[in-house]
């Protein structure tokens, strides 16, 4: 696949009349001329009206291909909860070419802030040379260009970057559209498991397995390039501790870690492993240089310490320990000084992964048997439930730190029915959550960083 974009006038033209799309949001704006900043934390967020045209074939009118694109772009914007596309049968006389500018009295009326239009035409060479325009329809200029050439396999693809480009003007935050996400895809009766490592683009498509489900696999997680995950694979009742090339599907054994009590996690430039390690009684962290395999412990007490994750610049990582009685989340830096303690709130605190940005921290919470899907600053304060739920855990988040994704468990009935596991994700401001539909159970889900 050849997937390119030329981009123009981004920085520069972002209009400061977008802020009023998102007026309940906190708004960081330097000045009208320079790049708007939105920074979205809490709160409902007003879903701004956006219309996204059919892209057009040679002739000018929209093919298939073009309602394609503009079907996957409007959905990925629509997930989101911060953007409400427009009903299409709605348009009156869209432009058919995005060289042709829009008659703007004709979008005015309808009460959007943006209007993307764009052609799709096959080559020579049989692929789809793509070209759009995003315009501010309040101020009548474009916001943004661009062209890509791709195989019509990858159209999904292609369509992804363009909502992560939409999204970005609107918000500021790099979008998070174009990235996968691997999980375990569970199947048979709960006394007879079935766990296998499956993968497929963040809205669910493109799904495909990545094991055979003989072996019983936990905890996938993705590299930094995206190429590679790292998971447990139980042969014989004991752990190891795998990376699979997603593209050749060939995977490499790094070796068996009896009393692993959690998988590993690649560090941010993707050249170690940190892992929880049982040896002689007691679960620490030890961390592996992938270069060399030589392993570094980082903790060291009579407490179980598990569930590391690194900050994004790797010189701190947060985890789960015991040590004051129950479970609570500590943050150390890489070389095992300045340890500290952040979680104080009630309940069990488990399961802690750092923002890609590096200014919160996801978890798991446990209190009066129910169980809680929540953030908080990495000093422990500004704590704040998102979701919660008879069984909700594994947070992962999306690459701009703004979306977080987990698996929740329903109740067993008493006939041993139910207990099903699905995949959600919502925004850090507690609200638009949504069901990812899977082909089977899924858990423990990781999300992928953006897509090179």
């Amino acid at each position: 696949m050849v997937l390119y974009f030329s981009r123009s006038q981004i920085a520069a033209r972002r209009m400061s009349k977008f802020l009023a799309m998102l007026a309940a949001a906190m708004l960081v704006v330097q000045s009208a001329a320079a790049q708007l900043r939105i920074e979205i934390t809490e709160g409902m967020v007003a879903p701004t009206p956006i219309a996204i045209a059919d892209f057009t074939g040679s002739d000018g009118e929209a093919n298939d291909a073009g309602r394609e694109i503009a079907s996957i772009i409007s959905n990925d914007l629509l997930s989101s909860g911060l953007f409400d596309p427009v009903d299409s049968a709605a348009f009156i006389a869209p432009p058919s070419s995005p060289g042709i500018k829009p008659n703007f009295a004709n979008w005015t009326p309808l009460g959007v802030k943006g209007l993307l239009v764009g052609s799709a035409i096959n080559d020579d060479e049989g692929n789809l040379r793509i070209e759009f325009v995003l315009w501010d329809v309040v101020t009548g200029r474009d916001l943004s260009s661009g062209t890509g050439t791709a195989d019509p396999n990858s159209l999904r693809q292609l369509s992804h970057k363009i909502a992560d480009l939409v999204y970005e003007e609107f918000t500021g935050d790099a979008g998070y559209f174009d990235t996968q996400i691997v999980y375990v895809a569970e199947s048979g009766s709960q006394s007879r498991r079935i766990k296998r490592l499956a993968i497929m683009d963040q809205d669910g498509h493109n799904h495909k397995f990545l094991t055979s489900g003989l072996d019983l696999v936990l905890t996938p997680r993705f590299s930094p390039t995206t190429q590679e995950i790292a998971y447990l694979n139980y042969f014989n009742e004991e752990p190891n501790v795998y990376i699979q090339d997603i593209r050749t599907g060939r995977s490499e054994r790094l070796g068996s870690f009896p009393g692993m009590t959690f998988a590993p996690r690649f560090g941010p430039r993707g050249d170690r492993l940190i892992m929880s390690w049982a040896q002689d009684g007691l679960t620490d962290i030890y961390e592996m240089d992938l270069r060399t395999q030589e392993i570094r412990q980082l903790t060291k007490s009579s407490s179980i310490d598990t569930s590391p994750s690194y900050s994004p610049d790797g010189r701190r990582i947060v985890f789960e320990s015991d040590r004051a009685g129950r479970q609570q989340l500590y943050v150390v830096d890489n070389d095992s000084s300045n340890l500290q303690r952040i979680s104080f709130g009630e309940g069990r605190y488990a399961t802690p992964v750092w923002s890609p940005r590096g200014d919160i921290i996801a978890f798991t919470k446990m209190h009066k048997g129910t169980f809680y899907i929540g953030i908080m600053n990495v000093d422990g304060s500004g704590e704040r439930l998102l979701a919660k739920g008879f069984l909700v855990e594994g947070p992962t988040w999306a690459p701009n730190g703004r979306v977080l994704m987990y698996y929740k468990q329903e109740p067993f009935e008493s006939d041993g029915t139910g207990g099903t596991t699905s995949l959600y994700r919502v925004d850090i401001t507690g609200f638009n959550e949504r069901r990812i539909i899977t082909p089977s159970d899924a858990s423990d889900p990781a999300w992928s960083p953006l897509r090179r």
